[in-house]
């Protein structure tokens, strides 16, 4: 929190033994004292990666009532709960810090803030669903286990729960993408159709390329990230390309290719260009998404409006509950004659005098 202004002198001694901490692999707490740049970061990274959790709910939540069975139905019911409990999860890390959930919400609905690029494409069939929970979700993780190593302790924490709760959004999704991939001509289209929509956006969603990330060394050096984009982006792709594959499914960049001399895939050129109309409010679905996020907050106006009258009709009881408790106490004190009783003090000051 803001404080009486340092000297540099002091403002260095404390940054020296705030960097000590973290290269001694300690977590940073929300009492401790901290670098207004890392707050600012912190900040900015929780608040995106908590609206990225409510806007990410909105491109699946619309087939809840269009899954084909009743078992798909519940598994994305499930998956669209678990994802509006990470926003809760991060919003709160994010409170830790001294900004307000109303601060937060705003910035996201007049927009102020961003989150993650890939929830501005719209999901047209069902496999896409399936294609989101295999590739959308497994680039998350990937970043969300690099992040469960941040030096913050509540953001760290945070990602521990939202990582396992992850994997099985991933799982699903790889095991409903996989028996379409196997099934009937129709489903194997519609399964390669998805791949074609959503392999390009999920390797943007992993941010941009490390050398337009110029966050990203400052964010290393206080342990935030523990890895670049590219880093992260490469273990996505070692990871995922042979699992498609294996699946059947073409994944579309003519130039991909494993390198035996590094071990590792690589992809062809990406679309920069895109990634950032996107990430700057002219993708797909940008619009749509924040207008469904304003009505749903607006809808949710006289439920924060209850909940408000119902904490002051409490706060007011429990004000005159106590007045009560007290006035009888003091009623019960006058009855036995103890209110009358001098403090010890008071009964020596009137000896003496």
């Amino acid at each position: 929190m803001p404080g009486l202004p340092l000297s540099d002198a002091e403002e260095q001694r404390l940054l020296a033994a705030f960097e000590a901490r973290i290269n001694a692999g300690e977590k940073i707490e929300p009492g401790d004292w901290m670098p207004a740049e890392y707050r600012r970061q912190l900040i900015r990274m929780i608040s995106q990666h908590a609206h990225s959790e409510w806007v990410g709910m909105l491109p699946e939540g619309e087939w809840i009532t269009s899954a084909p069975s009743l078992r798909r139905k519940l598994i994305l019911i499930a998956k669209v709960q678990d994802e509006a409990g990470h926003g809760q999860y991060l919003y709160h890390a994010a409170e830790t810090l001294g900004i307000s959930r109303e601060e937060m919400v705003d910035a996201l609905l007049e927009g102020r803030a961003k989150y993650s690029s890939v929830f501005n494409y719209p999901t047209l069939t069902w496999a896409d669903v399936g294609m989101i929970g295999w590739l959308v979700d497994g680039a998350a993780i990937k970043n969300q286990v690099m992040l469960a190593g941040a030096s913050y302790g509540p953001y760290s924490r945070a990602m521990v729960r939202i990582c396992a709760e992850e994997t099985f959004h991933h799982k699903q999704g790889q095991e409903m993408i996989r028996r379409y991939a196997a099934g009937t001509p129709g489903q194997r289209k519609m399964a390669q159709d998805a791949l074609n929509r959503w392999w390009w956006p999920s390797l943007m969603m992993l941010g941009p390329h490390d050398s337009d990330s110029p966050n990203t060394p400052q964010l290393k050096r206080w342990g935030v990230k523990v890895k670049t984009n590219d880093e992260v982006r490469q273990e996505f792709l070692d990871e995922h390309a042979p699992d498609l594959m294996a699946a059947g499914l073409e994944i579309p960049d003519p130039d991909l290719r494993f390198d035996e001399e590094t071990g590792h895939w690589v992809h062809g050129p990406i679309d920069w260009d895109e990634f950032w109309r996107v990430v700057k409010g002219d993708g797909p679905c940008n619009a749509e998404r924040l207008a469904a996020r304003r009505k749903a907050h607006e809808d949710g106006r006289w439920v924060r409006e209850a909940m408000a009258a119902h904490a002051q009709r409490a706060a007011h009881a429990q004000r005159a509950a106590h007045t009560q408790r007290a006035a009888q106490a003091a009623s019960a004190a006058h009855s036995d004659g103890t209110a009358a009783e001098p403090e010890p003090s008071a009964r020596r000051a009137r000896a003496d005098g």
